[in-house]
């Protein structure tokens, strides 16, 4: 195109100095004639080159400009597709320690420098190559609770405590290898609570995979696997308090993890909590825990799930009696108790889940039972529990359901307080039963609970629950039926 259009002008210019050696001098009036032709054709070739100028910036502008990558990075993806399968966008994006192998893959293969990105409450730093990921962690939870209604004094009082109040770290060197510690101070007491190092890596193009060692959190109940900070209510339900393994939530030892583009699948060896006996041989524990979404949608989610444990007691850790809040974790006297159990050799404990969302509704059954053996021939002892609870979210957010583990996770507000927004409320309610009839002095109970969550923003939230509450209990201090209500609230920042 560009010669076609000199060509009009080297033409005119030919001419000029063609003319002297073929003929005799043109006149002033023709030297002039033909000087204002090419004038003229020069501004109009001139006037086209500068419209062609401008349509090609005005392309350059609205196409994206093309991705580089290093070579071997190229390589690599050619040899094996990576297909990122991304988080919920209704849960605040995971850290360090929780990233998947491709995102992990992502950050290490496109460096920009040393960043430090702000997310939910404290900033995530990465190293100018790509390689180091660091990010500091807490959480403050701060309830007060009141109860009243019972026909015992000693019930009817008014507490305040911190549910929690941790500091840790997590992070990351290179794609696979990462870390998480934190420790707890809440209670009066420092209580190391997660601390392990894994590896992470991919099986084929949608699977992945990570192996943990460590002091580990059960994979274990849908509000079981969910952390203290992102449950819809103040305090566990009894599926989760009550269906556990003598040792409680924690243990070290080892897991390994899959995840496929709708489920996932745990399975867990683990010993006595960091701060155990050191004098005997821990209690061994092997749990498992595998959820489905055979629906799921932009804006709904089926949620299936089953999870179990066998644990074999060490000889230190023979005391079975349990005494398991129903009122909220803040009133130690509003309990169900199992009377005094002793001779524990090993327990069994198993669940299922069942629930789903659709739209900002969100409901969610479980169900446990737990057979504890006893040494000498004495009889087994059966727990079991149940509950239901649902949620909806009147702002417009969707519950903040992270489909890589099955649990909830930390919402992603759409228009925070500190934004000048309204922040997100969410209104609760669940019913649950607890039952140790199976012992001759084994009680039981139920709570029904109504709710409602404000979140400022991602990472800070007001909860009140009132909880109405049935017990009876055949040993302690407070036998019989009795009845009351609880009123707790929580102020928590998560960061």
């Amino acid at each position: 195109m560009m010669s076609s259009l000199l060509r009009g002008g080297c033409a005119s210019l030919a001419l000029i100095a063609a003319t002297p050696a073929l003929a005799q001098a043109p006149s002033t009036e023709e030297l002039g004639a033909l000087v204002r032709a090419q004038a003229a054709e020069i501004a109009a070739l001139k006037a086209r080159l500068e419209k062609l100028e401008t349509q090609s910036v005005a392309q350059a502008a609205t196409t994206p400009p093309a991705q580089t990558q290093p070579v071997e990075v190229a390589q690599q993806q050619a040899a094996e597709p990576v297909v990122v399968t991304p988080f919920a966008p209704q849960i605040v994006p995971p850290g360090p320690a929780d990233i998947d192998i491709a995102q992990a893959r992502a950050i290490a293969a496109n460096p920009a420098g040393v960043t430090t990105e702000w997310g939910a409450g404290l900033p995530v730093f990465r190293s100018a190559d790509g390689v180091f990921t660091y990010k500091p962690r807490g959480r403050i939870l701060v309830d007060v609770s009141s109860t009243r209604g019972s026909r015992y004094s000693g019930r009817n009082t008014t507490t305040t405590g911190m549910r929690a109040l941790r500091l840790g770290l997590e992070g990351g060197v290179g794609p696979h290898f990462f870390y998480q510690f934190e420790t707890d101070f809440s209670e009066n007491e420092v209580d190391i609570v997660t601390a392990f190092m894994g590896w992470r890596n991919k099986i084929g193009t949608n699977i992945d995979y990570d192996i943990r060692a460590g002091h580990l959190f059960n994979d274990r109940a849908f509000e079981g696997s969910t952390g203290s900070d992102s449950t819809p209510f103040l305090e566990r339900g009894t599926v989760s308090t009550a269906i556990i393994p003598q040792r409680g939530f924690y243990g070290i030892g080892v897991m390994g993890r899959i995840f496929g583009p709708n489920y996932h699948a745990s399975v867990s060896i683990t010993g006595d909590r960091v701060d155990g006996q050191q004098t005997t041989n821990d209690s061994r524990t092997v749990s498992a825990r595998a959820h489905w979404n055979p629906i799921k949608t932009d804006k709904s989610l089926l949620h299936i799930g089953a999870w179990g444990f066998d644990e074999s007691l060490s000889s230190s850790a023979t005391t079975l009696t349990r005494s398991t809040v129903i009122g909220g974790r803040f009133n130690g006297a509003v309990r169900v108790s199992t009377g005094e159990l002793l001779f524990g050799k090993s327990t069994t404990g198993y669940g299922v889940e069942l629930g789903g969302y659709t739209g900002g509704l969100w409901v969610m059954g479980e169900a446990g039972r737990r057979v504890a053996r006893l040494t000498g021939g004495r009889p087994d002892f059966e727990s079991k529990a149940w509950s239901v609870s649902t949620g909806l979210f009147l702002t417009g957010e969707l519950p903040p359901y992270n489909p890589r583990l099955g649990s909830f996770g930390q919402p992603n507000v759409l228009d925070p307080v500190l934004s000048g927004g309204s922040g997100a409320v969410e209104l609760t309610a669940r019913y649950e039963n607890l039952d140790y009839t199976d012992l001759v002095l084994g009680g039981d109970g139920w709570a029904a609970t109504l709710g409602v969550n404000w979140y400022l923003n991602s990472f800070t939230r007001f909860q009140l629950n009132g909880i109405q509450w049935h017990t009876n209990n055949r040993a302690g201090a407070y036998t019989g039926s009795d009845d009351g209500q609880t009123l707790s609230a929580r102020i928590g920042v998560t960061f």
